[in-house]
């Protein structure tokens, strides 16, 4: 099976192939394209008659609505949608017949989408794929606007229960099997959410994960320092309980965040 991935983060895109590739290593990532733009010039220019046999889409791309390019290509394709919308949005994808996989990607989520995929393409024959209406998803969309970030976060600490602004977090990490929240001043606050959970509830803007224990708060970054090999250690504010390092597959996405 041929795949096109058309998603603007490059981590999402990456890790999308790789649980593509644990689901069937005969899944053959065929193109990553970021853009409205670039994926209708390579459905113009390079596609021609090879169209992959599924394509998975982000809704918002960085430079437009991802049904633009299914306007300007007239696209046929079977598409899978990724998204952040809440059970709203996800009603109506679902109601009007398209499938959708909620960020962050579940790999179990996946699995079945595509085994729904190959269902629907064994028992009907192509001509009978009907295409959804877009028209009512694109104004859909332009009333919820894009998903919105969270601006607090209710924690519980002993008996009291508090509202913490995301802009006084420093960082989040995972240890001792929980997920922490520490704040600008050093409180280190536990709370149910893992990392996976609260990187769609982030702005990217604002916080980037830099690997699989820390997702980091622009402001709380002190200093980077580079060792031989472009490893990179992050000194944050305040300083965690053990040092921080980007993970290597990272490396180039963290710079493109910091000299955004």
């Amino acid at each position: 099976m041929n795949v096109v991935i058309i998603e603007d983060e490059s981590l999402t895109a990456k890790r999308l192939e790789k649980l593509l590739a644990d689901y069937d290593p005969a899944i053959r990532v065929v193109a990553r394209i970021p853009s409205v733009a670039k994926a209708v010039q390579w459905f113009t220019d390079e596609a021609g008659e090879n169209l992959p046999d599924l394509v998975f889409m982000d809704i918002h791309l960085e430079d437009d609505i991802a049904f633009r390019i299914i306007e300007q290509t007239k696209l046929k394709v079977p598409i899978i949608f990724t998204t952040a919308y809440d059970n709203y949005m996800l009603q109506a994808f679902k109601a009007n017949s398209i499938d959708y996989l909620l960020k962050p990607i579940d790999e179990d989520e996946l699995a079945a989408a595509i085994d729904k995929f190959k269902s629907l393409r064994q028992s009907a024959p192509p001509a009978a794929n009907g295409q959804p209406d877009y028209s009512v998803l694109m104004s859909l969309l332009n009333k919820a606007g894009k998903p919105e970030y969270k601006d607090r976060f209710m924690v519980t600490i002993g008996t009291k229960i508090r509202s913490i602004s995301t802009t006084d977090i420093a960082y989040f990490s995972y240890e001792d099997k929980a997920t922490w929240l520490t704040t600008h001043d050093g409180q280190h606050i536990s709370i149910e959410y893992s990392l996976d959970k609260l990187i769609p509830l982030l702005n990217p803007k604002d916080f980037f994960r830099v690997n699989r224990a820390f997702l980091v708060s622009l402001m709380a970054i002190r200093n980077i320092h580079t060792y031989s090999g472009s490893k990179l250690k992050v000194e944050l504010k305040p300083t965690p309980r053990e040092e921080v390092f980007v993970s290597g597959d990272r490396i180039t996405d963290f710079k493109e965040w910091l000299g955004k």
